[in-house]
């Protein structure tokens, strides 16, 4: 059964951050808050919790998970980022964009599209998500809460917990979001392709 915590998106407390902290590293899958939409996290290391993300969301083998990063020094660990790319990624985050990268090898296999070997890279500009982070100590691993033949992510914190109220283990309330997912923009090619248009501009790519 979803619990739900909740934390002020200006200015989060720092317990009960730890405490969501704690029940991730417990290994429950939680619903939490982005600069975009909500969104569906666990620990980059736990493969049950996301296979429990992978039927939420169900989705296939070659669904593009992401890992939601605190800045771009954290970035270089997990994917493979030239001059050109680190430029672009300083100019567009924080923010409400997903970049798709080559993955390093610290990226588990199961995570990584199996036919390019990619990884999304996200960082929010979200308070609740930065002071995750910073608590971890390392990435989550995340995917929209976009649930199966609907065409708009949750937003409210309640309506998540009631759907999912026996799917997910920790519901952040960081009240409403947006309806938008962040822009998904492919970095792993000779040029940018723009894989999905959210809530970030994505005319700079086109």
């Amino acid at each position: 059964m979803a619990f739900l915590l909740s934390i002020h998106p200006v200015n989060p407390q720092p317990r009960l951050v730890r405490q969501a902290v704690a029940s991730m590293r417990d290994g429950s899958v939680v619903a939490y808050p982005t600069d975009s939409c909500y969104a569906l996290g666990c620990l980059i290391g736990d493969k049950e919790a996301m296979e429990r993300i992978r039927r939420i969301r169900d989705a296939d083998k070659n669904h593009n998970f992401t890992l939601v990063c605190r800045d771009l020094s954290e970035i270089a660990k997990y994917a493979r980022v030239d001059n050109r790319q680190y430029r672009t990624l300083r100019a567009f985050t924080p923010g409400p964009y997903t970049f798709l990268f080559e993955a390093t090898r610290e990226v588990p296999k199961r995570l990584q599209n199996p036919k390019r070997r990619t990884i999304g890279i996200r960082v929010p500009d979200n308070e609740i998500v930065r002071m995750l982070l910073a608590e971890l100590g390392e990435p989550i691993m995340s995917s929209t809460l976009l649930l199966p033949g609907a065409t708009e992510p949750l937003t409210d914190p309640q309506e998540v917990k009631e759907r999912l109220e026996h799917a997910v283990d920790l519901v952040i309330d960081g009240g409403p979001c947006g309806l938008e997912p962040s822009s998904v923009v492919d970095l792993s090619g000779e040029v940018p392709r723009v894989v999905r248009r959210g809530k970030g501009d994505v005319s700079a790519f086109e």
